[in-house]
């Protein structure tokens, strides 16, 4: 037979501690399925290279996509007709000119 020390208390019976709320991760939250997504539009390469040649008139020789500043460009190789090599980073998000170098 067992005998209960009276002097200690229960580990049976004591209050729960709270639990973490675990269960509420956004998984049932409430989703309006009519809505369409939000996507953030991100320019192509031809219109960087039409910004790019607005801002600097010339023919473009070469566009590749490039990180700035950690920003996402296109980088636009521009000739102007006197020669001059420019290199252009338009932002890939906005389409505002990250910078203009001088190649």
């Amino acid at each position: 037979m067992m005998h209960r020390n009276w002097n200690y208390p229960n580990p049976y019976n004591q209050p729960q501690q709270p639990q973490p709320h675990w269960q509420n991760q956004g998984w049932n939250d409430q989703i309006n399925y009519n809505q369409a997504p939000q996507f953030q539009r991100q320019i192509t390469i031809q219109e960087a290279i039409d910004i790019a040649l607005a801002q600097v008139p010339g023919q473009a020789v070469k566009a590749e996509l490039d990180t700035k500043q950690g920003v996402r460009v296109y980088e636009v190789d521009v000739i102007t007709a006197q020669g001059v090599k420019y290199e252009i980073a338009v932002n890939i998000n906005t389409g505002e000119i990250v910078e203009i170098e001088l190649d």
